[in-house]
C-alpha cells in the first residue's frame, strides 16, 4: 500500500509530529515499507500455529521471595499525627 507525500503530512498532524521537508520522501518509504509488511502478514496462513505468550520458549527466572524488611507499623504509628484503632486518621477531602 504505498503512501504519498501528502499520506505522511496527514499523518505526523493527527500524531502532533513536526516533519522537516527534506525528511517526508523517506518517512514516505519507510511507512509504505511497513505497510506493504503489515499487508504481507496478514495473508499468511495461521491456522495450525498455536498461540504464544512469549516469542521466546524460556523460562523467567524469578527470584525468591524474601522478607527483606520488617514490620515497623507500630513505630511508624507512634510518629504519626493522629491514629484511631491501628488506623491513620488524615483529614476529610470529600464531602
Amino acid at each position: 500500500m504505498p503512501l504519498s507525500a501528502n499520506d505522511v503530512i496527514k499523518i505526523a498532524h493527527l500524531a502532533r509530529l513536526g516533519i522537516n521537508q527534506q525528511d517526508i520522501e523517506s518517512y514516505t518509504k519507510d511507512l509504505s515499507s511497513m505497510l506493504d509488511l503489515m499487508t504481507q502478514m496478514s495473508e499468511l496462513n495461521t491456522d495450525n500455529v498455536e498461540p504464544m505468550a512469549h516469542p521466546m520458549d524460556q523460562m523467567q527466572r524469578l527470584r525468591t521471595d524474601l522478607i527483606t524488611e520488617h514490620n515497623n507499623r507500630e513505630e511508624f504509628m507512634t510518629i504519626a499525627p493522629q491514629v484511631e484503632a491501628g488506623f491513620y486518621l488524615v483529614p476529610k477531602v470529600i464531602e
